[in-house]
């Protein structure tokens, strides 16, 4: 079995996803710098729209099947071709997954080894890919760590958010050790990374790199809207590390000492049910506006509309928790106000009293102060939102930060 040089294979657990348009503004800016791309996605999309920019990406899409028994001749037939191939060595490393499996107690460990030689036998065998790279530490990147048993390729992997602080840390620590490298996209992230590998952090090397936005999509602008009512907007997943329970919390007690405002909140997720029902019991459904997922476009207009942006993020019971937003990077990329937690890497963005303003987590009251001050104050919104806009330029400015990311793959790419 021979497996070629010089090409990508980026593993995805769904693309496109309007909720990771960071990944697939990477891809395309990866195109821009020459490198060349194939996608091998876990999922077919789940939306009905994407992003524009996703039209513009050139590399081919893989869709793996997703679940075993719906696929299980597909990924029978796959896997003995590869055992064909490999000989004794597939056999060995299905014995690995399988003690995997029994010793974590989890069925998919087994789906993963399959998917990822069926990867190997239909796409990898015979490819120009040499080297796998794979978006969050914990499916794609056990996907990725299979396909590396099987067939030699080195892979690496980018960790998030969720995926880090709520897998199981020795199989993170093993991922970690296998891989060529890590990238995770805060400097919390990666001193949590550190922490869990040990040893192996000293051989495997973890980069820092923001995610970043446009800023030329997200252009600036210093024009307030006229008000009251102040448009108090949120964009994120209805999920429990957000913290829009606690958001609606601090939104009552605005109501109550009579501020007028209206909120708009832009996404979805299963806590929808949940903060609609939390909503109507509070009492603000006529000020609340829950319009669903939304192209970028229009998030940008709604962007313009607003007087501030307020995100109230947590660290959730199963300890999941965010990184940096990338809605607070546009938020302060076009102009607008921020008020957010002291969670988890937001403090790397927002700097308290400089380029926006933190509250403690969990606490509404807290946030309700800052909401009213930061809205009653007009005066002090340039020297904010002009830092704020700096702040982003120099840091989060996507197409530098996709620079270092270019080195490594060049470097692994380029490796004879």
């Amino acid at each position: 079995m021979s497996f070629g040089t010089n090409r990508l294979g980026m593993l995805l657990k769904g693309y496109p996803r309007i909720s990771e348009s960071f990944i697939s503004t990477e891809i395309l800016l990866l195109e821009s710098l020459g490198v060349p791309i194939e996608i091998f996605s876990l999922r077919q999309p789940r939306e009905t729209f994407c992003h524009d920019h996703v039209t513009k990406i050139a590399a081919p899409v893989t869709y793996l099947p997703e679940y075993v028994l719906p696929n299980l001749a597909t990924l029978f037939r796959s896997n003995m071709r590869l055992w064909r191939t490999l000989g004794a060595h597939y056999p060995g490393c299905f014995r690995d997954a399988l003690k995997r499996a029994y010793e974590r107690r989890a069925v998919a460990t087994v789906r993963h080894f399959l998917q990822a030689g069926h990867l190997a036998t239909t796409r990898l065998a015979g490819s120009k890919v040499s080297h796998i790279h794979a978006h969050f530490c914990h499916t794609p990147a056990s996907v990725a760590f299979f396909a590396s048993g099987l067939t030699g390729l080195p892979f690496s992997f980018t960790a998030h958010a969720k995926d880090i602080y709520t897998s199981d840390p020795e199989q993170l620590s093993r991922k970690i050790r296998r891989a060529r490298f890590v990238v995770t996209c805060t400097r919390y992230n990666a001193a949590h990374l550190a922490q869990i590998a040990g040893d192996a952090a000293i051989r495997t090397p973890i980069h820092t790199i923001y995610h970043g936005i446009d800023p030329e999509l997200f252009a600036f602008g210093t024009e307030a809207p006229a008000g009251p009512p102040y448009e108090i907007l949120s964009v994120g997943r209805m999920v429990p590390k957000k913290g829009y329970d606690d958001l609606l919390l601090a939104l009552k007690i605005l109501d109550g000492e009579g501020f007028d405002f209206r909120f708009t909140h832009i996404g979805s997720g299963e806590e929808k049910p949940r903060l609609k029902t939390l909503t109507r019991d509070l009492g603000l459904s006529p000020r609340v506006r829950m319009l669903g997922t939304l192209p970028h476009r229009d998030v940008i207009d709604r962007y313009r509309r607003a007087h501030c942006f307020a995100l109230a993020c947590k660290v959730a019971e199963n300890g999941d928790r965010d990184g940096i937003p990338n809605v607070l990077i546009e938020a302060m990329a076009v102009g607008l106000p921020v008020v957010a937690t002291a969670v988890s890497a937001i403090p790397e963005l927002v700097e308290n009293g400089k380029t926006g303003t933190l509250v403690e987590s969990g606490n509404p009251a807290a946030m309700a102060r800052a909401l009213r001050r930061v809205l009653e104050n007009p005066e002090q919104r340039m020297p904010s939102v002009t830092a704020a806009r700096k702040r982003v330029e120099e840091d989060f400015d996507n197409r530098r930060c996709i620079l270092k990311l270019h080195a490594l793959f060049k470097r692994v790419l380029d490796a004879p």
